[in-house]
């Protein structure tokens, strides 16, 4: 015989198998459950964040009023207030000069003096010819007389009488051209002394003793000395079209020259030549500048810097606002229900990393800075981010 116990199992009651089965049914069904629902949750989140993310996400700036006018940059050149070339009015030989460049000098002084002999042989004979036609005259008038004197006693015709008066008129006429031959001799004469036309200074002297001087301009004679009235310069400078219209009669400007750097001299306009050059598309405009102490230089270069006035209307925004496509320059603001509204600008000056806005938006509109690509009028964004103000941007 077997001394190993038996063991007898008991067979499980049918009711708490029904209830084991019915719970985890319920197990099953509650993660099954639960998992739809989280998975429901997730695709409404999803669709939601994909619908976000449809509408586009932008910054917007307000554009800043002009703080100040435009500056404006011109290069010019300084001429003298007045510039007389001195040329002979008669022929001949240097005899001196009195006077260099540089050398300041008063109206009515001698410059130099020219040597003709050929201008007094002329005037020698001239007064010889005046001479001749005095003795003339005075034969005639004295034959004349007689002759009106036998008029009475009909010794002599009156033809003869008035043919002997006539003479004695023609004599008279001869007298006075050659008296005006003399004088114009003498006139000439007188050009032999070149003397200063107004004060100022010699600025150029182009002849030497013993040179052979020839009478006119041009071609004919060549200059001798150019005198300048420096204490006052001309300035002229070629203002753009555009910016002609601010720069009026009494307008300042600072001007500079290379030769005193940091150093600033006030110019005024004093005249426009009030059109506009058809080739380069600027209008010449004319200041003086005070130069008492003869520190600029006439025919130098220099600077002008005109101050304009704040241009009306006119508002900055950053250049990254700037949109150029199909349909020109374009800046993209926001508009009601933030909806996207394309405005046509025109631009007044660039400022590399700014821009001054002259037409086609004002300091009210709110602008889109960087718009992003593809958008078109009516489009819905979303707002960011906002900076201050378009100043921030430069």
């Amino acid at each position: 015989m077997s001394s190993e116990p038996v063991v007898t199992t008991r067979p499980v009651p049918r009711r708490r198998l029904v209830v084991s089965g019915v719970v985890g049914i319920a197990v099953v069904v509650g993660v099954v459950v639960a998992g739809v629902a989280l998975r429901a949750v997730d695709a409404r989140n999803l669709k939601t964040w994909t619908n976000a993310q449809a509408i586009p996400t932008v910054v917007v700036i307000h554009p800043a009023s002009a703080p100040s006018g435009p500056t404006l940059d011109l290069p010019s050149r300084l001429e003298a207030y007045s510039r007389a070339p001195i040329f002979a009015r008669v022929s001949g030989y240097l005899k001196s000069w009195n006077v260099d460049i540089g050398a300041p000098v008063k109206a009515g002084q001698l410059l130099a003096v020219i040597e003709s002999p050929e201008l007094d042989q002329q005037l020698i004979q001239a007064r010889a010819d005046l001479a001749s036609a005095q003795a003339n005259a005075a034969l005639a008038g004295t034959t004349a007389k007689r002759w009106q004197a036998l008029l009475g006693t009909d010794s002599v015709a009156q033809q003869e009488v008035d043919e002997r008066t006539g003479d004695y008129t023609a004599k008279k006429a001869a007298v006075a051209a050659a008296q005006a031959n003399v004088d114009r001799l003498l006139a000439t004469k007188g050009f032999e002394r070149i003397v200063a036309p107004f004060d100022g200074v010699v600025t150029a002297r182009d002849t030497d003793v013993g040179a052979l001087i020839n009478a006119g301009s041009g071609g004919a004679g060549q200059e001798l000395f150019v005198v300048s009235d420096v204490k006052r310069l001309r300035v002229y400078v070629q203002v753009p079209q555009s910016y002609a219209p601010d720069v009026r009669s009494g307008t300042t400007a600072t001007l500079t020259v290379p030769e005193y750097p940091g150093q600033r001299f006030t110019a005024r306009v004093v005249a426009s030549a009030d059109s506009v050059n058809a080739a380069s598309g600027t209008t010449l405009v004319q200041l003086l500048v005070d130069n008492s102490d003869g520190k600029l230089l006439p025919g130098g270069f220099a600077s002008l810097q005109f101050k304009l006035p704040v241009q009306p209307n006119s508002v900055r925004i950053p250049a990254s606002a700037l949109v150029f496509d199909a349909h020109g320059l374009r800046v993209a603001t926001l508009g009601a229900n933030s909806q996207v509204v394309f405005k046509t600008v025109t631009i007044n000056r660039d400022f590399g990393d700014s821009v001054e806005i002259g037409a086609g938006l004002t300091a009210t509109d709110r602008v889109i800075d960087t718009p992003p690509d593809g958008l078109v009028d009516g489009d819905r964004v979303q707002l960011g981010s906002t900076p201050t103000g378009g100043a921030a941007h430069g």
